[in-house]
């Protein structure tokens, strides 16, 4: 059956909304902010991220192996683990050379912790390895060993954690049942901490801290330090770098074009020392059409 003029101009249509729309994307180069809820890794929440973009633009799955021709590059600056929620701070194009920064500055951090139960992770996930009394633990005397976790303090990072052994996850390793040594402890600063609730077993702290900080860590050494042993039950990351929980970071209904151009905050502008080399290696590149069709982004 022939096609029709009308069909035609509906299929033009479409086209050149999703060129429009490809384009838009392609354009993204900064950092923005997105809610991670509790339950996926951060890699899990950066992938659907990356589909829903990639499907509002048009374009297909493109092959995982081809990383120097993905259509869009995109990364997090800072693992949240998969029991813990808050602001996740997401790359986008040339915004993926800032995510450094974001790894280095000050997070925020609510936590809800419970006492005189220890586990293997340090959070409600783990397995119970560990009870001990709290009944002697005190709001005046919680209160009173936060200073002792408070400005530049030596911390050992959990075992169950995203750093490497040989090039794999700690946290991988112990599920396969490796054994692994502790990492030696390490200087990390802490800039705030208080408590909001003591509700034995039950407490709550906010805590503001620097890079390299891990809260399981703070809550188990803490207990300790009060004689008895405690977990995590919740984490939520509420702040990292400029962007805020309230006001920053877009939950996954918000997961679209309009939305992230909106929220991006662009990458500085090169020097033009910077455009000269950045233009003198665009040259040896392929071109999109060169590349059947997906898009090389220079980064």
């Amino acid at each position: 059956m022939a096609m029709t003029s009308s069909s035609r101009a509906a299929i033009a249509i479409s086209m050149a909304v999703q060129n429009s729309s490809l384009s838009k994307l392609q354009s993204f180069n900064g950092i923005f902010a997105i809610y991670k809820k509790q339950g996926p890794t951060s890699a899990d929440v950066l992938n659907t991220l990356k589909k829903a973009l990639l499907k509002e633009a048009g374009v297909a799955n493109p092959n995982p192996r081809k990383r120097n021709k993905q259509p869009l590059k995109i990364g997090h600056g800072g693992t949240l683990d998969s029991n813990a929620s808050g602001v996740l701070v997401v790359g986008i194009g040339e915004g993926t050379k800032m995510l450094t920064t974001m790894l280095a500055g000050s997070k925020k951090y609510r936590a809800i912790g419970e006492l005189g139960k220890a586990t293997d992770s340090l959070d409600v996930t783990g397995n119970v390895i560990e009870e001990k009394s709290y009944d002697h633990i005190t709001k005046e005397a919680f209160e009173e060993k936060l200073k002792q976790f408070t400005g530049e303090i030596m911390q050992v990072p959990p075992l169950y954690s995203a750093l490497k052994k040989d090039g794999k996850r700690m946290s991988v390793l112990l599920k396969q049942g490796q054994e692994v040594e502790a990492k030696p402890a390490r200087p990390v600063t802490v800039y705030s901490l208080s408590l909001q609730d003591f509700s034995p077993p039950y407490f709550t702290i906010d805590v503001e801290c620097g890079g390299g900080f891990y809260v399981r860590s703070l809550v188990d050494d803490l207990a300790k330090a009060l004689s008895s042993c405690a977990h995590i039950k919740e984490l939520t990351r509420t702040k990292q770098g400029q962007f805020t929980l309230e006001e920053h970071a877009l939950k996954e209904d918000r997961w679209t074009l309009t939305d992230i151009s909106q929220a991006l905050q662009p990458c500085p502008k090169p020097s033009g020392q910077h455009k000269n080399a950045k233009k003198a290696k665009s040259r040896h590149m392929p071109t999109p059409s060169e590349s059947k069709g997906e898009i090389i982004l220079i980064c």
